[in-house]
């Protein structure tokens, strides 16, 4: 037996079993604690044990080694997407992700980016583009990428591909892009109908559903109505509730160039929000907007902003996007007259062919912008681009009526100013009816319209819901002269309007290009800086971040971006394109899971 005091045992016993709290237990307690204990071996020394493998030569373990990951980001200003001011931090990528955030002093990578005195924010989310097969025929994209964009939404204003499915086997790593797609409304019905005005038979009804639904299961994000074009601008706004109903059992959203954004715009947002109420979906008005002209009949911006918070007051899901322009992009189509399109565009041009349709349709255009918005002449209409006439690229409709006058009077001069009225008196409006005519005869024209106020574009992007979208497709670098928007949207609201004008701040402008049109789209990993979150970020100073592109000179990319990386994976590095295509499909939430063969790249030379 061992001797040993009392208090001796106690010690002991706490020694062995610190866990257990004898507190005042009595003298045999800790006796017989003691003795447990001693019988189990722990009073005695354990035998020493080979020190482990990687231990070092004392037997102490190795210092941890730093994670080393694929990309590291250092010292740069770190605004993460949520609003939240800038902090200095580093950021880490691994495998495509995001995989640690903050300050890193011991981590090694790969590679190392200095972003001192850069901005690091998430790649910039564009959700309303027309880029549709573009994506496949630029696919560096460079318009986008040199704007900060790393996603896109594409199928906008009622136009989209056909097949959802083959769309995006075809994009798949061949692309700087990430693309999601919503299912157009127009191309719904171009399938099952043509472009003619009616409603849709109960067969024609059930198609159409079909077609929403396939393209749902093959990975759409929602369905998109454009209803100022044929022939959705035909269509019922109950027609257009039982197509968003199958968007609903998917949990797409509605996106809606509206049925109007003029005179009659309330009428037009009040709409998009019963579609989306009575439909089941959440609502995205696309490229929200305000003529000047209306916006003084009815009080400004403030009035139709207030239609849409006053539906969210009440519980509706509701968002929208805007471009930071006072002049807006269509086709000439759309200053057709409906009574014309009816029929569809084969009948509408035969019509146009007989004096009896070229009257008709002069009348209903005077009544249209003469009677009903005061117009005196078509100096705000810019033709972009026109195939039958490319001389007249970059001239206005009052310009081009001004030509062909002077060309018929043999005269060698010509009025150059598209914006003074004064021009206006040597071609009357018949003549640029005539104009119009002419060219949407000969193939038609993408136009820009200049039509509204700055104040009134300041005003709808302070308010928190609206997202920054350039509602543009891939450009193909100096082709026709297209809308500057497809160059330079977000750097202009980085440049113009946060640190030239002061009308945001700057973490609350990349809000509305990251976090909220990802929140709104539920691309759930995607336009925040966060562990886990895919490793989508662009790299820009905001000392110099500027938009070049005007509505005289558009082919010019925007300055100030240094990186972009997509997926994990540089696409432009210091302001060059690497000519990596990490990019591809962002599937829908009713995707199926199953993807169609991709099919070979087209041959350039067949």
């Amino acid at each position: 037996m061992i001797a040993m005091s009392s208090s001796r045992i106690g010690r002991l016993a706490r020694a062995c079993l610190p866990s257990i709290a004898l507190g005042r237990a009595a003298p045999a307690t800790a006796v017989a604690l003691a003795f447990i204990l001693i019988a189990a071996g722990c009073a005695n020394k354990r035998p020493s044990l080979p020190p482990p493998a990687n231990a070092n030569s004392d037997g102490t373990a190795p210092a941890t080694a730093a994670p080393k990951y694929d990309l590291l980001l250092r010292n740069g200003r770190v605004i993460d997407g949520s609003g939240n001011p800038w902090f200095y931090g580093d950021v880490a990528i691994s495998n495509g992700r995001i995989a640690a955030l903050g300050s890193l002093p011991d981590a090694q990578a790969e590679r190392v980016i200095d972003a001192t005195g850069l901005i690091v924010a998430p790649g910039f989310i564009d959700v309303h583009t027309h880029a549709d097969e573009d994506v496949y025929r630029i696919p560096l994209a460079e318009n986008f990428i040199r704007d900060g964009v790393t996603t896109i939404v594409t199928g906008n204003c009622g136009g989209s591909v056909r097949d959802v499915g083959a769309y995006f086997a075809r994009i798949d790593k061949r692309t700087t892009l990430n693309v999601a797609t919503l299912i157009g409304h127009n191309t719904t019905l171009r399938a099952v109908k043509g472009d003619k005005a009616g409603d849709l038979t109960p067969e024609q009804m059930e198609q159409a559903r079909q077609i929403v639904r396939q393209a749902m299961l093959d990975g759409a994000v929602g369905l998109s109505t454009g209803l100022i074009y044929i022939p959705g601008q035909w269509s019922s706004t109950e027609e257009i509730i039982e197509l968003n109903k199958v968007c609903s059992e998917f949990g797409g959203i509605y996106a809606s160039h509206m049925r109007n954004e003029g005179g009659e715009i309330l009428a037009a947002i009040d709409e998009a929000l019963r579609i989306g109420r009575d439909g089941g979906t959440r609502v995205q008005i696309s490229h929200f907007k305000l003529p000047t002209d209306v916006a003084r009949r009815i009080g400004g911006s403030d009035t139709t902003l207030k239609r849409v918070a006053d539906a969210r007051a009440a519980g509706q899901e509701v968002w929208i996007d805007q471009y930071p322009y006072t002049a807006s992009s269509t086709s000439l189509t759309t200053l057709i007259p409906d009574s014309i399109l009816q029929g569809g565009g084969d009948a509408a041009r035969k019509l146009l062919g007989t004096p009896q349709g070229l009257e008709q349709a002069m009348k209903a255009m005077h009544h249209s912008h003469v009677v009903g918005r005061g117009r005196k002449h078509f100096g705000y209409a810019i033709i972009a681009s026109c195939r039958a006439f490319p001389q007249y690229n970059g001239k206005s409709i009052l310009e081009v009526a001004q030509i062909r006058k002077a060309t018929q009077n043999g005269a060698a001069e010509l009025l150059t100013s598209a914006t003074q009225p004064s021009g206006a008196g040597h071609v009357t409006m018949e003549d640029q009816y005539r104009t119009i005519i002419d060219l949407y005869l000969n193939g038609g024209a993408q136009m820009v319209f200049h039509s509204m106020d700055e104040t009134e574009v300041a005003n709808i992007m302070r308010h928190p819901l609206v997202a920054i979208a350039s509602d543009s497709g891939i450009r193909a670098f100096g082709t026709g002269v297209p809308h500057p928007r497809g160059y330079g949207t977000n750097a202009r609201v980085l440049g113009h309007y946060v640190r030239d004008k002061n009308l945001l701040p700057l973490q609350e402008a990349i809000r509305k290009m990251t976090s909220m049109p990802a929140l709104a789209f539920r691309f759930n990993d995607r336009g925040l800086l966060r562990p886990g979150y895919a490793a989508d970020v662009v790299l820009f100073d905001p000392n110099t971040v500027t938009d070049k592109a005007t509505f005289e000179q558009p082919h010019q990319y925007a300055e100030g971006f240094t990186h972009v990386i997509v997926n994990g994976q540089v696409v432009m590095e210091a302001g060059k394109m690497t000519g990596a295509t990490p990019g591809g499909p962002l599937y829908g939430p009713g995707w199926d899971g199953k993807s169609k063969m991709p099919q070979p790249p087209p041959n350039p030379n067949p």
